[in-house]
């Protein structure tokens, strides 16, 4: 299932507020004031159609279906008001109520296909809360996919979305040096090279790098009106929660699965 693209986060996130989770500071902090959002709906997404791990969602990581390490630090973040899963899936639905999570609706089967983007995933949730009279300042998109995500890191994303006034907050990562846009190139249709920056040539020594992040993806904050109404993840000013690398899992393929055992071995 498709998440938003990475090429409109790179590019957000020059603009960006930083928050570091080790260090517990902010860095390139912008002129706002606090955005209360007192209502956030935390939004499980889990449909049956894995391809690259099969039925990974709900098959047994170091002994625990993979979906409960997510709703765990859900259900135990303060500031979540209520914890949803959105899934096609029967056997998934009655492992997530198992796991302590509510699931209000089926998804319908045209939101669970592989080319399916997450944004009208999402926007379905939304509707179908707002439609029964629950409505809600911020939505929290929590995929099931990073088992090492932790309550913490979902109320402090949260605590960010206030403090910035920002649209949105994602988690992010360090992009290395060898990727930093200021050393990417992008081919022409004739095959030629041009940085991605659109600078004529490239900066010089790595020292010189400009810091630059990419997304986790295991923590999306976002406001309901800029996900409704501007149809979008990040609005206009994205924030970044800085999560340290070492502890970080996207589970996609095989060799990530192999990468969570590991880690949640020494957690």
């Amino acid at each position: 299932m498709q998440v938003p693209s990475q090429a409109e986060t790179i590019k957000a996130s020059f603009n960006a507020v930083v928050y570091d989770v080790l260090s517990k500071t902010y860095t390139m902090v912008i002129d706002s004031m606090p955005g209360s959002v007192s209502r956030v709906l935390g939004l499980i997404p889990a449909r049956g159609g894995s391809k690259g791990v099969p039925g990974k969602n709900i098959r047994l990581l170091c002994g625990k279906p993979l979906l409960q390490y997510t709703a765990e630090a859900a259900l135990a973040a303060s500031l979540l008001s209520q914890v949803i899963l959105s899934t096609e899936n029967k056997e998934i639905a009655e492992v997530g109520a198992r796991c302590g999570l509510e699931v209000p609706f089926m998804r319908p089967s045209e939101l669970a296909e592989d080319e399916t983007p997450m944004l009208p995933v999402v926007q379905h949730a939304v509707r179908w809360m707002e439609s029964r009279g629950e409505r809600f300042d911020a939505i929290c998109l929590l995929q099931p996919t990073n088992p090492m995500r932790r309550a913490e890191h979902i109320d402090d994303c949260i605590r960010l979305l206030e403090n910035t006034e920002a649209d949105a907050v994602v988690t992010i990562l360090p992009v290395p040096a060898e990727h930093n846009p200021h050393w990417v190139y992008f081919p022409n249709e004739s095959g030629l090279l041009s940085l991605s920056t659109g600078e004529a040539a490239p900066i010089p020594r790595r020292q010189e790098l400009p810091v630059a992040y990419h997304r986790e993806g295991s923590v999306y904050v976002t406001r309901r009106d800029v996900l409704m109404d501007r149809n979008s993840f990040y609005g206009e000013r994205l924030a970044g929660y800085l999560i340290n690398s070492e502890s970080s899992v996207n589970i996609d393929r095989p060799q990530d699965w192999q990468r969570a055992e590991e880690l949640l071995a020494f957690a």
